[in-house]
């Protein structure tokens, strides 16, 4: 309870004002206005201070003080608040429920922020219902510290007023002056002229003022800075509730005219009640909380007994030195944990490490593979010592000062590596380490990008979708609407010449950077020392589960979480680290080998004989087709290049990598323009690859501690001329002293200087670059448990699966389809009956097959042995789930093959769900006689005879239940000629981009539109063996080729390829379809050139083995008899596999090429094996 004493405000200078009822972008999908743009404003009006009071949050509060300091804005915090009419944990469909009041909050000093933020958690976690509500039992309790208004006219005295109970809206007002104090309550008088209901709402409150003496404040409510943003505040009020501006029955805020308002224009609105212009000063005068910035608030760490947290951290880091190098210690060694030890404990950062060591070291002993490093934590060996890091610091050359600079005290920061699966695991088990009121992960905003912008406002402007779609991809990726305006002609001229555009990109440009939604940061956590709600207000996002946010955000521009100080640390799931444990799990049930990752040799000829062919699908970092082109070039031998390779492959230092490759293989001479340089450029070949590197130079010519190095380095990166100058003038001074001459000195610096804008952590480059090293060295020497991990790690993403299932076959690897005989849940390593080495297609990776009948399946015949017949099957797997829709997919996938041909199975469907039912029935009931358990017969199961599916559907139904093709691809058989006839989707690269190219492929969808010309056009997507690509079909186009689009059919296209959108389209020209027609000319063709051109090679193998489905054509048979019967007698014999049974055939040919193109052109070539 606040002093009861009125406040005298007859010495205040009547025209001073101050808005403290203000909403920004943080009132989502409300306010319009951002916090600079308000801050901007406030001063151009003359104002000196300001409140933020966005609906039911705090989001900005930290953004706004700081902003607003620096502005020379005092900055008032607060909340407009919802309040329900009756209690916050009563959630029913009732009108006191659903009634909610606003009401504003306003801080005045420490107590009444930590109240605030305490009301506005529990208006999230407690009384959520549509909003954030508290209730006046949690008012009552945490009003100290506050100043309350009585809110817009949705508050409760004016709607009391507006219902005419004058004595409810009085008793309302007495309430609130009783419960925070008189001198601490306000009723808001606010001017809406167009609302007579705030007309009358205002003259009751001033009213109850006269008769009880409660004070009147003037406010603005703003939602918007300037009166011309009244339209596209409503637009954006529009798109939070899906509705379109022309629509009259819709909530809209236009006649409040809701922009900030001058002083001059607040006193002429309110002049016949001056004291509510002069009581903005009285409240003003005290609100006076600062928030504390940059105070370290570390969690404690509780360590044993007779430690504190300086002598347990160098408990473990000496255990770590013993345990790590035993009677190698060196002097060295000793001496760097010393000195990194002494300034830990100097910036006061023991407990930060205690903390991460253990979690990090639980994490281990969990079995949960961690990452060796990230970043420049890797730099510190106190890190290594205790567990954190994974990577010799001293080894490998990396520097604790780019980690931890004792010349400038931050906070250190150590992001962690987890697999992915299992990162939830580590996140629990600090909750209960430190208390779930002590942790909580961070709140992160999705803005309004260009793009999303135009889109936006157009659907609100009720504008053709494609209309706004063109718009919108005039706009070049990443680029603002102001730079396209200015950088696009196109986009330009559009905007100058239709009068449409012109309103849609104005309003766009107004709502590009609003926040458009709140959700959780990926992997930030905070750990505090006392609760989190002393520090930041709480919620929950949706969809995430019990995972508490705090209200203050962290983003890559500002992390206003470590601005007040708080402890924040990144928990990364790395889905690699994944692949690397289910590997390592695989490899111990197939192969009986335990691996220990973090001790494979790091010079393993088989693993760098992978990396100079690039075989790299999969493996971390190394795997795209710029990298795997380079790698080729490289031909790396040694750790240092793949950490180098790391480290250039990106923009900027890339254009280095052709350099770096000439020097190694010795093409390009090294050269140094001081012979100090050397040893520290060696490892690159002269080329400057890393910050460190950097640092090194500065420390090493030019006499700077590495602390000063590191702040050189920032300089340098921020590409501020003042400051590079300064620089300068100090690294040529310290390097001449050092006795390089001037003129040297100055070619250094030049050297330098680029490179430190865009050279790479070496102690990243290094943690990634293992990371990328083991997954190759687990796929060189353990190619199917590897890829097996890897495409189970990637079955949600069709487009990944496809591309590793083809890696797969092109290592002697087949990928098989489904089979409840064998598969598992996950992609699993199995051997066939010639002990073979396959991978089986996932059960779970089925579309209609849940985790429970997968785990059913596998769990039954784990237990009593593979499924007989597919009665058998439905006798065993007892589950609810499995229903019509999973037996279908299993059938159409291939996965009950063993037991019944695809379409027998989905043709007696019905007559399978009887029987199915019955079984059930049967498993269900005990009928018990006088005698005992009656047996009961089991049901036979007759299946009326069908046709077996046709090739074709069974690959639409593989590829609409799993995905993509597996038993076989509509176009392998058209392999060769696209071979001949087109460029591979896989092998488009950005030097085709503009050109004519040709690409073949099977038509997975077609999209038909009509233009504003009211014209058709298509876009199609096709994929080939190895990707896919999105064709452009313009009305030109469409005209000529209508009758090619239809999904399913074997396609050639051509035109000039398009990466307007940020990936690779076709604009195409013309196509065609390819059918047997077209393939018999072309096989001609390539039969009369190859005649010509190519002799014959005979073939040397003891056996030819071809694989034929039970339903291949009799034809088939026939056609390989003919090519068998031209042959000449030799020693290759030849093997049928028909019905998993290998037959010997009559025939003993001598094997040549012209024989294998003929099989070839009736047989899939993976069908084909020769021993």
């Amino acid at each position: 309870m606040e002093n009861n004493t009125q406040i005298n405000t007859s010495d205040k200078p009547a025209n001073k004002f101050t808005h403290l009822h203000v909403h920004s972008h943080y009132s989502l999908l409300d306010g319009l206005a951002k916090i600079d743009d308000l801050i901007k404003r406030a001063k151009e009006l003359g104002m000196d201070s300001l409140a933020l009071t966005d609906h039911g949050v705090m989001y900005g509060v930290v953004e706004f003080f700081i902003k607003a300091k620096e502005a020379g804005i005092k900055p008032i915090i607060g909340c407009e608040m919802y309040l329900t009419a009756g209690s916050r944990t009563s959630k029913n469909n009732t009108a006191e429920d659903k009634t909610r009041y606003h009401l504003t909050l306003l801080v005045k000093n420490e107590k009444g922020y930590k109240n605030l933020m305490k009301l506005v958690s529990i208006a999230h976690l407690e009384g959520f219902y549509y909003k954030p509500r508290i209730d006046k039992e949690v008012l009552e309790k945490y009003s100290e510290g506050l100043i309350c208004m009585s809110g817009c006219i949705q508050g409760e005295i004016p709607q009391a007023i507006n219902k005419k109970t004058y004595e409810e809206a009085r008793d309302a007002a007495l309430w609130y002056d009783k419960v925070f104090g008189r001198g601490n309550f306000y009723m808001e008088l606010q001017h809406h002229p167009g609302q007579s209901d705030q007309k009358f709402a205002n003259g009751g409150m001033i009213k109850i003022s006269q008769e009880t003496g409660i004070p009147v404040v003037a406010t603005g409510d703003i939602h918007y800075t300037r009166a011309e943003d009244a339209e596209t505040q409503d637009i954006l009020l529009c798109i939070q509730m899906n509705r379109k501006v022309h629509e009259k029955d819709r909530l809209s805020l236009m006649d409040f005219h809701l922009y900030m308002k001058s002083p001059e224009e607040m006193e002429e609105f309110f002049k016949d009640t001056p004291q509510a212009i002069s009581n903005t000063q009285e409240i003003v005068a005290q609100c006076n909380y600062n928030i504390p910035l940059g105070e370290t608030q570390l969690p404690h760490f509780e360590v044993p007994e007779g430690y504190d947290d300086k002598s347990y951290l160098r408990h473990l880091t000496q255990q770590g030195l013993e345990k790590k190098y035993g009677s190698a210690i060196t002097k060295e060694h000793k001496e760097r944990m010393e000195y990194e030890l002494s300034i830990i404990e100097k910036m006061g950062f023991p407990s930060y490490f205690l903390i991460v060591q253990d979690f990090v070291n639980w994490a281990k002993q969990q079995g949960i593979v961690v990452g060796p490093g990230r970043g420049s934590a890797a730099g510190s060996f106190v890190s290594y010592l205790v567990g954190i890091t994974n990577l010799d610091p001293i080894k490998y050359d990396l520097l604790f000062e780019r980690f931890l600079n004792p010349e400038r005290i931050s906070m250190p920061d150590v992001d962690m590596d987890f697999a992915d699966d299992r990162r939830d695991e580590v996140l629990e088990y600090v909750r209960k380490k430190y208390g779930n009121d002590h942790v909580a992960q961070i709140i992160t905003f999705g803005t309004m990008a260009a793009r999303a912008a135009i889109r936006d406002a157009g659907r609100a402007l009720d504008y053709p979708y494609d209309y706004c779609d063109k718009t919108a991809k005039m706009i070049p990726m990443f680029s603002t609407i102001a730079a396209a305006l200015e950088d696009v002609p196109e986009f330009s001229n559009f905007y100058n010449s239709d009068k449409d555009a012109k309103k849609l990109i104005d309003s766009a440009k107004k709502l590009e950077g609003v926040c458009r939604h709140a959700s959780m940061h990926a992997c930030g956590v905070v750990i505090t020392k006392e609760p989190v709600t002393n520090y930041s207000p709480l919620q929950r996002i949706t969809g995430k589960g019990d995972g508490l946010v705090t209200q203050y955000s962290s983003s890559t521009k500002s992390s206003y979480v470590e601005k007040i100080g708080l402890l924040k640390m990144d928990f990364l799931g790395l889905k690699n680290l994944t692949i690397i444990q289910n590997a390592i799990n695989i490899i111990e049930k197939t192969k009986g080998v335990k691996i220990n990752i973090d001790n494979i040799p790091l010079d393993d000829e088989e693993t760098y004989k992978l990396l100079q062919t690039a075989h790299t699908t999969g493996v971390f970092q190394l795997e795209s087709s710029g990298m795997k082109r380079y790698l080729k070039q490289l031909k790396p031998n040694n750790i240092e290049d793949v950490i180098a390779m790391v480290a250039l492959y990106r923009p900027g230092p890339m254009d280095w990598i052709p350099d770096f490759i000439d020097r190694k293989h010795g093409r390009k001479r090294i050269e140094y323009i001081h012979p100090k340089l050397e040893p520290i450029l060696s490892k690159t070949y002269g080329v400057a690859v890393y910050q460190e590197q950097v640092m090194q130079m500065a420390q090493g010519l030019a006499g700077y501690s590495l602390g000063g190095a590191d702040m050189l380095r920032k300089a340098m990166g921020k590409k501020i001329p003042e400051l590079i100058q300064k620089e300068k003038i100090k690294f040529i001074d310290g390097a001449v002293a050092n006795g390089v001459n001037k003129k040297d000195a100055e070619k250094i610096f030049a050297f330098i200087e680029p490179f430190a804008g865009y050279g790479f952590n070496r102690s990243h480059a290094a943690c990634y670059a293992l990371i990328g090293y083991q997954t190759a060295y687990l796929k060189a020497h353990y190619p199917a448990e590897f890829m097996a991990a890897l495409m189970t790690s990637d079955q949600g993403n069709i487009e990944r699966i496809a591309i590793e299932v083809e890696e797969a076959q092109d290592i002697g690897i087949a990928v098989l389809p489904p089979n409840v005989n064998e598969s598992f849940g996950e992609f699993a390593v199995i051997k066939d009956k010639n002990d073979k080495v396959n991978i089986r297609f996932g059960l779970k990776a089925i579309k209609n097959v849940g985790h429970t009948v997968a785990d059913e399946i596998v769990r039954e015949r784990k237990k009593n042995g593979k499924y007989q017949s597919l009665a058998d099957f439905l006798e065993r797997v007892v589950t609810k789930d499995l229903n019509k829709k999973s037996i279908e997919a299993l059938a159409k996938v291939g996965a009950l093959d063993d037991l019944g041909e695809r379409n027998h199975i989905v043709e007696n469907i019905e007559t399978i769900l009887i029987f199915s039912k019955n079984i059930q029935k049967i498993n269900n009931s005990s009928q018990d006689t006088l005698f005992g358990t009656m047996e009961i017969k089991t049901p036979t199961i007759e299946l009326k005879p069908t046709i077996a599916a046709t090739k074709n559907q069974r690959l639409h139904w593989e590829k609409e239940l799993l995905g993509l093709y597996v038993s076989d691809h509509p176009i392998s058989e058209y392999k060769y000629f696209f071979e001949k006839m087109t460029t591979p989707i896989s092998s488009l690269d950005n030097s085709m981009v503009g050109k004519s190219v040709k690409v073949g492929g099977v038509i997975t969808k077609v999209q038909r539109i009509m233009t504003k010309r009211k014209q058709n056009m298509a876009f199609v997507t096709i994929e080939d063996l190895r990707g896919r690509i999105e064709l452009l079909v313009f009305p030109n186009a469409l005209e000529t080729t209508g009758a090619v689009w239809q999904e399913e059919k074997i396609i050639l296209a051509d035109g000039k390829l398009s990466d307007k959108d940020g990936s690779f389209k076709l604009i195409v020209d013309n196509a065609q379809i390819i059918n047997e027609e077209e393939m018999a000319k072309f096989r001609r063709i390539v039969v009369t050139q190859e005649k010509n051109n190519r002799p014959v090679k005979k073939i040397k193998a003891k056996k030819l083995t071809i694989t034929i489905s039970p339903t291949t054509d009799k034809s088939v048979i026939e056609k390989l008899s003919q090519i068998f019967d031209s042959g000449k007698l030799g020693e290759t014999k030849i093997f049928l596999y028909i019905n998993d049974t290998k037959v010997q055939t009559s025939y003993s040919l001598e094997l040549d090429s012209s024989i294998m193109e003929k099989v070839k052109e009736i047989i899939s070539e993976k069908n084909i094996e020769m021993e």
